[in-house]
């Protein structure tokens, strides 16, 4: 929210004073209400209250002192300022201990007062901003908050996520590194009637075989050396809950044998135990690589493969799905400035280009990281970024320019009041005409325009079902 948008309550019963500072901040740009008494002023306060108080502390009934208190409590972020007068600033010290974000003295010059209320107002719109970010947050429910995008290819899987999350089969998600798996594992769990139990996540890659081991399964007293007291192990703190294997590819062959037999028998064996423990886990597993060529070169176990693959969730990269680019920054931008207590940033076209231009090779994830350097006003990693950042050098830039729309069949104009277009219609456009582009350089040739695009051929099918450019 701009500063420009909120009200400054000005609360002085001396009407020369009252006038003279209305004067001095409508001269300075801001807008100004006044009245002569906390009476008068507290039904124009609420909680949210767009803007800031000034109150004097001498008033006819109740002073500014129960004013700024009663500010407190309606809303604890609106910023009060007292006005005292000489020789008062005992009350001034206590009007700072009930709440007051600051205090002048009389007599004091329009620049003092004017200096004093824009930074309480800066303030004030920051933290509307904020708040207003948030709400933003909470209204983004259900699975399509968890799972951003409009592509094709991220409705199917989020199709796919409600139909199994209620169901106790295993599930096996494929994707590269920043694609989003642990999202889609929590999706899961927090749309299953298993959300009120653990969510527990394990990175296979991130222990020792050994160490491994010991955090699934667990371990008794004295099962080997250092295990000083017995300790449950993954699988048994997530029962009735889910499991979350990462990078399954990395798990070593002696615990893969020992995760099947759970799987087949939903019992777990501690470390240096005979005895069997039941338990009801559900186990989603990610990989990035393909697990059945990993088991015809032996490396992995083709019957824990097919144990775990009767649901297989396939994540696109985000290069293949450029179109949810716009609408994931946003996320990312919004969760940012939520977290960091910072206005989310407006980008140009210019740096649209740039971002959906860029190849992502670390996906989602990369994005993330773009939004948050946004939000944080640094360098970001994706060449012609200059909102929030470091402007790239000439050359990157130039690298990073996407192809002239006005030269492409189908092009549309850039966003804003002239076209009357928004900036998602102007991507999609973008996206349309290069796919329109290269359908013509390759004949129509479905294949080597797939290849030329750099996505698979189901996907340049979605997109061209859904653009309407079957006929040419």
């Amino acid at each position: 929210m701009n500063t420009a948008d909120l009200t400054v309550l000005l609360v002085e019963d001396d009407l020369h004073m009252q006038i003279a500072c209305v004067q001095a901040l409508q001269l300075a740009g801001l807008a100004v209400e006044a009245v002569g008494s906390a009476e008068e002023a507290l039904p124009k306060l609420e909680a949210g209250f767009p803007g800031v108080v000034v109150t004097d502390m001498r008033l006819p009934r109740a002073d500014g002192l129960s004013l700024i208190r009663r500010c407190r409590e309606l809303d604890g972020d609106l910023p009060a300022i007292m006005i005292t007068g000489h020789g008062d600033v005992s009350l001034a010290v206590e009007a700072m201990r009930s709440g007051a974000y600051d205090f002048i003295t009389k007599p004091f010059s329009p620049e003092q007062l004017v200096e004093v209320v824009r930074r309480a107002l800066e303030k004030r719109s920051l933290t509307l901003e904020v708040a207003s970010l948030r709400r933003a947050l909470r209204d983004r429910g259900g699975v399509e908050g968890k799972i951003v995008g409009r592509s094709p290819q991220i409705e199917r899987v989020r199709r796919l996520v409600m139909d199994v999350a209620d169901s106790p089969v295993d599930v096996l998600i494929h994707g590269e590194t920043g694609t989003g798996k642990e999202v889609v594992a929590q999706a899961l769990h927090e749309l299953s009637r298993r959300r009120g139990a653990p969510f527990v996540a394990l990175n296979c890659g991130g222990l020792p075989d050994n160490l491994l081991d010991s955090e699934l399964f667990g371990h008794e007293a004295g099962a080997f050396t250092g295990a000083q007291k017995k300790r449950v192990g993954k699988i048994e703190h997530a029962h009735g809950g889910t499991l979350f294997l990462d990078e399954l590819e990395s798990m070593p062959m002696g615990v893969q044998i020992k995760l099947l037999r759970v799987l087949q028998e939903r019992v777990v064996e501690r470390l240096g135990s005979n005895a069997a423990h039941p338990v009801d886990t559900r186990v989603v597993a990610a990989t990035k690589d393909d697990l059945l060529a990993r088991a015809k070169q032996g490396s992995f176990r083709a019957d824990l493969v097919y144990r775990l693959n009767v649901v297989t969730i396939e994540l696109p990269p985000l290069r293949e799905r450029r179109e949810d680019i716009p609408l994931l920054l946003e996320h990312f931008m919004l969760l940012a400035a939520s977290r960091y207590g910072r206005p989310q940033p407006d980008l140009g076209t210019r740096q649209m280009h740039a971002l959906m231009a860029h190849d992502w090779p670390g996906n989602v994830r990369e994005l993330r990281n773009v939004a948050d350097c946004l939000v944080l006003g640094v360098r970001a990693s994706v060449p012609g970024m200059e909102v929030g950042c470091v402007a790239a050098e000439p050359a990157a830039v130039a690298a990073a320019a996407p192809p002239d729309l006005a030269a492409m069949p189908g092009a549309l104009p850039v966003p804003g009041e002239d076209s009357g277009l928004s900036l998602s219609e102007c991507v999609e456009g973008y996206e349309r005409s290069l796919i329109r582009a290269e359908l013509q350089r390759q004949g129509g040739n479905i294949a080597r325009s797939a290849k030329a695009l750099r996505i698979p051929k189901t996907t340049l099918n979605d997109k061209i079902r859904k653009y309407g450019l079957q006929g040419e």
